[in-house]
This record gives structure tokens, sequence and C-alpha cells, in this order.
């Protein structure tokens, strides 16, 4: 009889270990997910382990979605160690980036296996200073963070930090680290460099549906490159913040820059996943953007992640 017992533990394990993943019931609603190729790239790399820092406005902890991949953050808001998301703003552009992938639940992140490190740095309106941020990259840097997303560019906040130029070292240290440093154009819709051209970061603009450039997106950075970025479906707080007042289902579509770039942040993890260095992960993801009609725009293109884990 224990014999018998042990036989079919054994065998429920491996029907466990074998079983499909469950196809996350918001995938379809995810655009931008086949847009970059991101499921055809999964084959060949999920990101597993790599550590996605979100320098925003914190990330709901808790959520369902989420909460399988949060590593330790901070909250440089409030100093502590709480990084919550009072705002809904950053709890969108972690779930873009590496929600929990096919649990039956949701949707899909762009990096299946990556870890999410949430750091706090605009408060509840979502608006920020530089001497906070520039805190926030550097700990995320030097905390484990391979990839650092910067979605700062709502409300024209983008511009207003880089006036003093404080962000830039701090990114040159990031990237000394061994971090890809992936940061949204801003959403004037104006032409910017944002960053000075020496300063080691993927800037990303926003695509719609059709390939286009959104046009609420900045563009004109140097080697900047575009993403979803139009009606993206992603998390958001299980909990009433200034982004769910009139939505308590935990999920959303919001618009910017802000969430093409969590794009951009999950293939550069997938990218560091498979051993490339920063600087052949912001090669990888240049040289493979797909630009066919040449729209200045655009950048060099919109990412294809399919083609950069193939290089």
């Amino acid at each position: 009889m224990m014999r018998r017992v042990l036989t079919l533990a054994v065998i429920l394990a491996a029907m466990a270990g074998c079983a499909s993943p469950e196809p996350d019931p918001l995938e379809p609603q995810q655009w931008g997910l086949p847009a970059v190729n991101l499921p055809e790239a999964w084959s060949k790399a999920d990101g597993d382990g790599v550590v996605i820092a979100i320098v925003d406005t914190g990330v709901d902890t808790g959520h369902p979605d989420l909460k399988g991949k949060i590593v330790d953050g901070y909250d440089f808001v409030d100093g502590d160690q709480d990084p919550q998301d009072r705002n809904g703003h950053g709890t969108h552009v972690a779930g873009i980036a590496a929600a929990v992938t096919h649990n039956g639940l949701g949707i899909a992140g762009a990096a299946p296996g990556a870890k999410i490190m949430p750091v706090r740095v605009l408060g509840a309106v979502g608006s920020g200073d530089q001497a906070t941020i520039v805190k926030g990259i550097v700990w995320a840097a030097d905390n484990g963070a391979k990839v650092i997303n910067l979605s700062l560019g709502e409300t024209g906040l983008i511009s207003r930090l880089l006036k003093g130029g404080a962000l830039n070292p701090a990114i040159l240290h990031a990237y000394s680290r061994g971090a890809v440093v992936v940061a949204a154009a801003g959403n004037e819709g104006t032409v910017k460099q944002p960053y000075k051209p020496a300063t080691q970061v993927l800037v990303v603009g926003a695509s719609d549906q059709q390939g286009k450039p959104a046009e609420f997106s900045n563009f004109g950075a140097e080697d900047a490159v575009s993403a979803p970025g139009v009606r993206i479906m992603s998390t958001l707080p299980t909990y009433p913040t200034p982004e769910t007042r009139k939505n308590a289902t935990g999920y959303g579509q919001l618009d910017g820059t802000s969430m093409a770039a969590p794009y951009v942040a999950g293939l550069a993890a997938l990218l560091i996943g498979q051993g490339k260095t920063p600087d052949q992960t912001m090669r990888a993801i240049r040289q493979t953007a797909r630009n066919p009609t040449k729209d200045l725009r655009l950048g060099l293109g919109v990412v294809d992640a399919r083609a950069a884990v193939a290089r």
C-alpha cells in the first residue's frame, strides 16, 4: 500500500510539472505584445531572475498578478522600506514589464521570468524632484537591478527634471554598475534631446496599433526607439488611488510613453538573461528596431523582440 501511495504521488507531481500554462484572460487585449513579437521571443528567453527596477510612484506589492515577482525595494518619498503605490502609475508600468505570465490571471508581462524592484520616487500626485529620483536610480543600481525603468514622461515632468542635468550622472552610475536604463521620451508631442548624447540610456517613444508614432510622443532623442504606448492594458492597484477612482478591477488601459518604456525594459531583461552585457543589449535592441517608412518620429523604429533575442 505504501509503495502504491508513493507511486501515485510521483505521478501527480510529474503531471503537475508538465501542466500546460494557463492563458491570461486579458492577454488578447494586450495588442502591444504581438506588435513587438514578444510571445515569439519567449521560446528563446524569458529574463529569468533579472531584476527590473520600477523607479516611479511605487508598486501595489500585494497585487495578485505582481506579488510573485516582487523583490525588496525602497520608498524615497517617505523614507522607509514600503514602496506602496499611492498613485497607480507605477503599478501599471510594473505589470507591462513583468507581470506574472500564463497563470490564468489578468495579463502577461513582457519579461515572464524577471523580478520587479519597486522604488518609489514620485508622490501620490505623480510628481517628484531631481534629488529623490537620483537617489532612487543609484540605490536600484547598487542593490542589484540590471534594468532600470524611468517612466517619468507624464505632464512634462521629464522636461522640468532635466533642466539641471542631474539625472545624467545617475544614469551613468547605473551603467557602470551593469544596468541598462530605459527612459520614456515624454508626452508633449515635440522634438527633444532629453539626455546628454554621451549618457548611456535607451529613450523610448510611443507607437500606436498601426505602428505609427503616437501623436503625443516626443521624438528626436539620439538613437531612440519606439514601443506600443496607446491603450495599453496592465495592472492597477487593488485599492483606491488617483488612477483607480472609477476602476476597482485591478486592471485598466493607459496611454503614454510611460507605457512604451516598460516594453523595452522587459525586452532588455530578456537579453540580459541571455548573458548579454548592457552594451550588447542596447545594441541588439537598436539594430533590430523596425522603421520601414523611415519615419523620424519613431527614432530607429519599433522594437522587435524576436529579432533581438535571435542575435
